[in-house]
Parts: structure tokens; sequence; C-alpha cells
């Protein structure tokens, strides 16, 4: 069932790119940030969603008769550099053929992010987005906070499988990144009971990125919410906020947790630790040496013996 109803969406929007582009848009980042798909079990799991979306959207702006204009700002001149270094790089990179098999996916990704800047240049149409980016993470934050108050905190979130924010580091960090994105629209909203929904989804996305058990989660959420708390308007609820999510936190999480996040000032000790550490030296040295650097995909065993 999951699998019939995540395709009679996606299809079912297809028609509205063809008259708007930017829809296309919309649909697009539902599909690249939530990865729907990969909830259901059957042949939608694998089914190029996301590709049939992006030609459907290019096609439908290329023929469309909007004006097709560049935004040129010093942000998208330096990420088109950013991409060209990056393709140049990938002709010297250490492993090559892993490289090319990663950069296949990243020039795609870089397309519709300059495709976004092209189509979206309505105010409204940006809000949208950032609804569909927040509501995409947002629901494994919710879904997340709740499984680990439920569970106590005995069992890791994760996302969902072979996406990039598969694993519990990389989902703890969108959450931590959800988290600024919900609360402008928490900011933004008016009514009553939307702001409220808002604002326990802003909780429960902040449980579940500790419920990650990611160290790095609550370096980073500790970092995020002082910097949240500093650029708010109301210091007082966004306080409040934060209280409530330390409190059931607090309540919570098993002894595991404390003792695991406790390594965090004995990291020499931890094997986790020491090789995060380890890869960034290598990836600095690798940086002295090449000018190129290393490409994607370098961490192979070689690499770190060299």
């Amino acid at each position: 069932m999951r699998d019939l109803f995540v395709t009679g969406v996606i299809f079912s929007l297809i028609p509205f790119i063809f008259k708007r582009p930017w829809v296309g848009i919309l649909l697009w980042s539902w599909l690249g940030y939530m990865n729907p798909h990969r909830l259901a079990w059957g042949f939608a799991y694998d089914f190029p969603f996301a590709m049939i979306v992006g030609l459907v959207t290019i096609a439908s702006f290329v023929f469309s008769k909007e004006k097709k204009e560049m935004v040129w700002t010093w942000e998208i001149v330096i990420l088109l550099i950013f991409v060209g270094w990056m393709f140049f790089t990938t002709f010297f990179a250490v492993n090559p053929v892993w490289a090319w098999f990663q950069w296949d996916k990243v020039w795609k990704i870089q397309l519709m992010v300059i495709l976004t800047v092209l189509i979206l240049k309505e105010r409204q149409h940006l809000h949208w987005l950032v609804w569909v980016i927040a509501l995409s993470l947002g629901f494994y934050g919710v879904k997340g906070g709740i499984f680990t108050i439920v569970n106590g905190g005995s069992y890791r979130v994760q996302g969902p499988g072979g996406t990039f924010i598969g694993g519990n580091n990389e989902i703890a960090l969108a959450m931590v990144m959800a988290i600024p994105l919900i609360r402008y629209l928490h900011l933004q909203e008016t009514r009553k009971w939307i702001k409220i929904g808002l604002a326990s989804a802003m909780v429960l996305t902040g449980v579940s990125a500790i419920g990650t058990q990611s160290r790095g989660a609550l370096v980073a959420m500790a970092a995020m919410g002082l910097f949240l708390w500093f650029k708010s308007r109301n210091k007082f609820f966004t306080a409040i906020y934060m209280a409530v999510a330390v409190a059931i936190m607090a309540a919570i999480m098993p002894q595991e947790w404390y003792d695991r996040m406790g390594t965090i000032q004995t990291y020499q000790e931890d094997k986790s630790a020491t090789g995060r550490i380890n890869a960034w030296h290598t990836a600095f040295n690798v940086a002295k040496d090449r000018v190129t650097g290393g490409g994607f995909e370098m961490w192979i065993p070689q690499i770190f013996r060299q």
C-alpha cells in the first residue's frame, strides 16, 4: 500500500509541473529531503522518482514563457566555481572509479540547486520551499522524538536506509539543521494551532537528535541552541522550548547515554573519535601534497597508510 500511495501522490502532481515549474522544485525537494519512497518495501523503494521529476521540471522550465534570468550574487558565483572545481579535481581523484560514481550524483543535485535559484523568484515560493524542507526533515524529527520518549532513549534513532541521512550521525545533523527552519515558520505563522504544532515539532526534533545517541549531535545542539537563542526576537519563549527539550532528555535518557556522552571528555580513548581525528589529519596531509586533493571517495586503506 505504501508503494501505491507514494507513487500515486508523485504521479498525480507531475501534470502540474508542466504549467508551474516551481511545483517540480518543491516535489523534487520533498523526494530529496524526505525520501518517502524509502519508507516503502516494494517497487517504489528503488524507483527513480527524483530523476523523472527532475527531467519534467527541466523540460517545463525550458519550454515555459517565464523569464530565464539568473540572479547573480557572490554566493551563486562561488557555488558555480566550487562545482567546476569538483569536476576538475575528479579527473585526478585517487580512487577514480568511485569518485566518478559520486560525481554523477553530485552534479545532478547541483543542477537542481541552480534550477531552484532560476525558478523560485517569488517570496511565497521560497516560503513554501522552507515548508517542504522543514516538514520533510521534521517528519523524522517528530517520529524520532516520540520513538525516543516511548522507548526511554534505549534505541538509536536512524534515518531512512539507503539515503544521505540514513545513519544516526547523518540524521542527527539534518535534524539539528531543521530546527532553525521550523523556528522560522513558527515566527511567521499566525494560526494558533499550527504555531503550537511547530513549537512541539521543534522540541520533539531536538529530542530526536539527542535520541540518535550521536555525540556530535549533542555538541551541535548546544551550539545551535545558543546561536538560536542569541538571534531570537523572543528569548524568553525560546529558552522555554529549550528547557522543555532538556527536561525531557534528562528524564528519559538511560545511563548508557550519559556514559557515551561522557566519552567526549576522554576522546583519546575512543576509537570512533580517534578515527575521525585521524581522517582529518589524512585529509590535511593529502591537501598539502596534492593541489587537487584526493577527490571524492578517497577514504580507502591505501590512502590512510600512505
